[in-house]
């Protein structure tokens, strides 16, 4: 099988979905945004890239800062602090006196050991702009967490409370200002990246903080995926949408396949027989096991859809290039091969990573995205998300109901076009329209400083990595589109930095 190169990258920005089944009683799990994996074609579940930075070039130097706990109260524990790790390339840097700009990338919900080389944006237009480059961990990643592991922080009742957005873009705002005073670099002008929720996070971190960062660019960051501002299904729609384009045949046998799995697993041994047919690692328990298997492969298919392998293209050569009169599970099995490679087993229950135990606490709080699908309006199995069951599992499991209407409340999203040209300035959301979340992204201009970047055939996050001999001429135009706007914007600022000193400015 050939290997999109992308998937080969030591970073690559993902979503991994743990899915809804048809059983309430089993927890809706809000897919989670941007880890890093090594390993996707091999392993569907939450597991992320364990290495470290240890291997990055020279260039690339390793900090931490003393960040405090917590940047919205006085109490004691709110002086407590931690330390937040961050690296710096300072090669391509013009120096404090050139007032070069500053490349600062987001982190999101996993470690940035991959993020220097990964993101690799930032490296191939540093020299055009001699910019300085900072990557930020976001709190409680990687070696980030300020409580030991993942596993206890998010355990803590007294602690856990500290892990949301807020106070995250709120740890960069102060990091930020800390590194332009280490280097003398007051005046040097900030671009804030980043990726997916590491994308939402600097859209809004512009927002928030537009006295830091001169500008932003968001990345398939779908922002409107709360409060039922985009629709349930818009996720699976687009994902629907480019299995049709690639094979209708494809796409009809999916759309099949759910009903002939829940048949045979109805039946007395099905499960085994279900077992045995998919060479799962462990007997499955329930049909769910294996449907959610799948979901995930199509989604993440679909998502990291991206030249020059195409992975739908992959999933669906395996599906119909089955023997002719092969049973519809021999051929969804054959899709898994042509996608996975012929594996001994297939592990449907993996054990949640670091992140995804993080991922799954943010969506238990404020990171409700209700994405789910109805009956017959996607080729997957109706799923819908429901807020009362949800709510429920989240109490259940932290005994505290998360917050639906917090993200809209306190970012915005409803009205965008009509609110943000009010105040809001110098975003790009970028965006590919193969990306299933780009069904929540903004993909029109909202003003001439507001500005929608995508392509028709994108993939998730794919503008912001690094570039390939084999990038297609619209990716290329794409990267070099937002470049245009960033230099615009750094020009501007120039020009106003220059009439200030000068008392000219109005």
């Amino acid at each position: 099988m050939k290997m999109n190169k992308l998937f080969l990258f030591q970073w690559l920005l993902l979503l991994i979905f743990t899915k809804t089944s048809l059983i309430f009683s089993k927890p809706h799990k809000i897919p989670r945004l941007t880890p890093l994996i090594e390993n996707i074609l091999q392993d569907p579940s939450n597991t992320f890239s364990s290495s470290t930075n240890d291997d990055l070039p020279k260039e690339f130097e390793t900090y931490y800062y003393k960040q405090t706990l917590d940047h919205f109260n006085y109490g004691p524990k709110s002086y407590s602090t931690f330390k937040q790790r961050y690296i710096i390339n300072s090669k391509y840097w013009g120096g404090s006196n050139s007032s070069s700009p500053i490349f600062a990338y987001l982190g999101a919900e996993s470690s940035i050991d991959g993020d220097p080389l990964g993101v690799g944006f930032l490296t191939a237009f540093a020299p055009q702009f001699k910019a300085l480059l900072v990557y930020m961990e976001h709190r409680y990643y990687g070696e980030s967490s300020p409580f030991k592991t993942m596993e206890e922080a998010v355990k803590d009742e007294d602690t856990r409370g500290y892990f949301n957005s807020a106070q995250a873009i709120a740890d960069y705002a102060e990091l930020l200002l800390h590194i332009k005073e280490k280097y003398s670099a007051k005046n040097s002008p900030i671009i804030v990246i980043g990726g997916s929720y590491g994308g939402m996070l600097a859209s809004w971190f512009r927002m928030k903080y537009p006295h830091i960062a001169l500008g932003a660019l968001a990345s398939s960051a779908p922002i409107l995926y709360f409060d039922n501002i985009t629709p349930q299904n818009g996720y699976y729609s687009v994902v629907s949408r480019d299995f049709k384009e690639a094979s209708k045949s494809c796409y009809h046998t999916i759309r099949k396949s759910w009903a002939i799995i829940d048949k045979i697993a109805s039946r007395k041994s099905g499960l085994s027989y279900l077992s045995r047919k998919f060479k799962t690692c462990s007997k499955l328990n329930d049909p769910s096991e294996l449907k959610d298997y799948l979901d995930s492969m199509y989604s993440v298919a679909a998502q990291y859809n991206s030249p020059p392998s195409y992975p739908v293209t992959i999933v669906c050569g395996g599906i119909d290039g089955a023997p002719k009169g092969s049973h519809i599970l021999d051929r969804i099995f054959a899709g898994i091969v042509a996608y996975r490679g012929n594996s001994s087993c297939h592990n449907m229950n993996p054990k949640p990573s670091e992140t995804g135990l993080g991922w799954r606490w943010q969506t238990c709080s404020e990171m409700v995205m209700p994405i789910g699908r109805g009956e017959n309006d996607t080729m997957f199995f109706s799923a819908p998300f429901n807020l009362n069951n949800f709510i429920k599992d989240c109490k259940k499991k932290y005994g505290v109901s998360p917050r639906p209407h917090w993200i809209t409340t306190y970012y915005g999203g409803k009205d965008i076009k009509l609110i943000l040209q009010r105040f809001a300035s110098n975003i790009i959301f970028s965006n590919g329209l193969r990306d299933p979340y780009s069904s929540a992204g903004v993909l029109q201009d909202i003003s001439h400083s507001l500005q929608a970047v995508h392509t028709r055939n994108g993939s998730h996050c794919l503008d912001i990595l690094s570039k390939d001999s084999s990038d297609p001429d619209w990716l290329t135009m794409q990267r070099n589109t937002e470049v245009k706007i960033i230099e615009g914007w750094i020009t501007k600022y120039y020009a106003d930095l220059k009439a200030l000193k000068k008392g000219k400015m109005h």
